[in-house]
């Protein structure tokens, strides 16, 4: 079978002291970490982003994320793998463009994804730019039905931009065209992005459940949870100006008043409990622009780690 990814650059090798493992030809695994750094650029500055250095970035601080993989975690009450030796948890490295095969790491990844899945794995994508969802979510064409689960400020409904149908302003407008996914739910939206009212009528008239950063925190997250049926299966993608700037402020377009921590942690929990997350990605982080404390990346990684802790507790992976 052709290779896939390449190991990561420097630093970390992996996300959490996860094993990495880049043949994944015969891949059997729990948790698998995969980085997707490139989406689909809407012009030729493009192709070299800050969001492109964002997964080695999220992996160089896996040791400000979690200090050590044994010692006990509030957030998950337990370790990070809660004890459990037959835990599997493998990180698989980057999917690179082919400069002689332009746009050839969108089939890449989503073959990727899919032998992640045949092994057993919950994937968890780091981006990247949003684009990177729209190849991600086609290798679940047999998890489905799925339920997309999107925190965002920006609404990433465009069908094109400069003639470009799969970069980050278009991603929920492909899952609503993949006959797998069965309903979407959009959570933290506020200010501008690139949806004008015709993007926002087509949003609607698909029956996407909107629900904007300021319903949220009037409503809490309790309650968004409650509009999202029970036994399902949930796929969770995450772009982080969806979280308000003052715990994720490592972005291109940052917006007071967005998605907390707390209820981002909630959500995750009660994914799980809900149904099955088969799926989860992070996109749009800008390591030039996180501060001293690389606080974006952190709060990116603390999130990834509430889904593993969750998953393991609701026995995911018992045998």
């Amino acid at each position: 079978m052709e290779q896939l990814t390449v190991a990561p650059r420097s630093g970390h090798k992996t996300l959490l002291y996860s094993e990495l493992v880049t043949d994944l030809s015969a891949l059997r695994a729990d948790i698998a970490v995969l980085g997707m750094p490139f989406g689909s650029a809407y012009g030729p500055r493009a192709f070299t982003n800050d969001q492109s250095n964002a997964p080695q970035a999220i992996r160089e601080v896996t040791d400000r994320i979690v200090r050590a993989p044994e010692h006990y975690d509030f957030d998950i009450d337990g370790p990070l793998l809660q004890g459990r030796s037959d835990i599997r948890f493998v990180d698989c490295g980057d999917v690179l463009p082919d400069l002689a095969k332009p746009g050839d790491h969108y089939r890449r990844v989503e073959l990727a994804v899919r032998q992640i899945l045949k092994g057993g794995g919950l994937p968890i994508v780091l981006g990247g730019d949003h684009g990177i969802t729209t190849p991600v979510l086609r290798a679940f064409s047999e998890v489905g039905p799925i339920t997309l689960v999107h925190i965002d400020a920006h609404l990433d409904w465009r069908d094109d931009v400069n003639g470009v149908r799969e970069g980050l302003s278009s991603p929920i407008r492909r899952a609503s065209e993949m006959p797998h996914v069965a309903r979407i739910v959009q959570i933290g939206l506020r200010a501008q992005g690139s949806a004008r009212p015709e993007e926002f009528e087509v949003a609607r008239r698909y029956g996407a459940e909107l629900v904007t950063a300021y319903e949220l925190h009037e409503v809490g997250m309790d309650a968004v949870l409650e509009r999202i049926p029970d036994g399902g299966n949930y796929y969770l993608t995450i772009d982080a100006d969806g979280l308000d700037p003052t715990i994720m402020p490592a972005v291109d377009g940052p917006a007071p008043g967005g998605v907390t921590f707390v209820q981002a942690r909630k959500l995750i929990h009660g994914l799980v409990r809900k149904g099955r997350v088969v799926g989860m990605d992070i996109v749009e982080i800008q390591p030039s622009k996180d501060n001293a404390s690389k606080l974006t990346c952190v709060t990116a990684g603390r999130l990834i780690v509430n889904l593993i802790g969750a998953a393991i507790r609701a026995g995911y992976f018992d045998k």
